[in-house]
């Protein structure tokens, strides 16, 4: 019995080493008998493949997705905070452009009057609760400015120096109703007072009973002994309305201000004057006005060419009804 299984083994593996054998010469030869089985598997395999691939590959970008959710958050933040500087930036630069025309026409003012001048920011303004109106600036004593100076923008003055300290001054702007400042009218050189109103507009009071005001007459500071508080040529404003009602014996007015005291960005004041009264050389030039000149056509003559082009078997208007009924016959 054992004898027999012995036998059967014996023979498996003789059949095993012969087709081993068989399939390696075929092989040799370059018959592939496995090639054919391959593409079957392979046939078959596929579709599973394709399935499995389907099933999981959601699975895989969903943990793909989670892995690099965070990077993604992490880059959204940052090209948030870029906008954000990039907006901060352009509204700076808007800004400084705002300031540095504004300087610019301060010092071109400041060099025809001969002034020496330290330009500062308008940093902060006075509460309507301490009853005067101020601005305060960016430049004090370590920057050679002192009490009663005067205070001037691109166009004209604003005001003065009422306190100061190392780094910041306050500044009364003559818009305030303390505020009084000696004037000369351009056209006819006569000398009044400036009241501040708490606006843009001014009272002009005349000191001389015999000088006149007119409409439109430009205002320019009278200046102040060693031009403390006022340096004089400096612009204030022009009349605006004449008061032809009063009974005062000088000539009263009311002006408008050059100076936009609600728009101060920067200011420049004065801390010495190099040249004497720069006279009438401050006063802002008028803008020239263009002048568009029209010349008019000659109409045609309506009635004339009505009648040329109408025809000679229609009526005329100043046709009689009998004309007209025998016409239509």
């Amino acid at each position: 019995m054992a004898s027999g299984g012995s036998n059967r083994s014996r023979l498996l593996v003789i059949i095993l080493i012969v087709t081993s054998l068989f399939l390696i010469t075929l092989d040799l030869r370059g018959v592939s008998i496995t090639k054919g089985s391959r593409s079957a598997t392979q046939s078959i395999l596929a579709p599973i493949q394709r399935g499995v691939s389907d099933i999981f590959s959601p699975v895989g970008s969903f943990f793909s997705d989670i892995k690099n959710f965070g990077k993604t958050k992490a880059q959204l933040k940052e090209l948030k905070a870029a906008n954000s500087r990039l907006r901060t930036q352009a509204i700076l630069d808007a800004d400084t452009k705002g300031q540095l025309a504004k300087l610019k026409g301060v010092l071109n003012l400041a060099g025809r009057g001969g002034y020496k001048v330290v330009s500062a920011r308008v940093i902060g303004r006075g509460s309507a609760s301490t009853f005067s109106q101020t601005i305060t600036i960016d430049a004090g004593t370590s920057d050679g400015i002192q009490k009663d100076m005067t205070v001037m923008s691109d166009v004209g003055i604003v005001g003065i120096v009422k306190s100061v300290s190392a780094t910041s001054s306050i500044v009364l702007l003559m818009s305030d109703p303390t505020f009084r400042i000696g004037v000369r009218i351009a056209r006819s050189q006569s000398v009044g007072v400036l009241f501040g109103q708490g606006s843009n507009r001014y009272s002009l009071q005349l000191l001389d009973a015999s000088g006149s005001i007119n409409q439109k007459d430009i205002l320019i500071s009278l200046g102040s002994e060693n031009s403390r508080p006022f340096v004089p040529g400096l612009p204030v404003g022009y009349v605006v309305a004449v008061d032809k009602t009063t009974a005062s014996l000088t000539q009263t007015a009311t002006v408008q201000g050059y100076s936009n005291l609600n728009g101060l960005g920067v200011v420049s004041v004065i801390v010495s004057v190099s040249q004497g009264d720069p006279k009438d050389s401050l006063i802002p030039k008028p803008t020239p006005t263009a002048t568009i000149y029209v010349t008019s056509t000659a109409k045609p003559d309506t009635a004339s060419a009505t009648a040329s082009t109408m025809p000679s078997n229609i009526p005329s208007p100043t046709a009689s009804t009998n004309q007209v009924k025998k016409v239509k016959k």
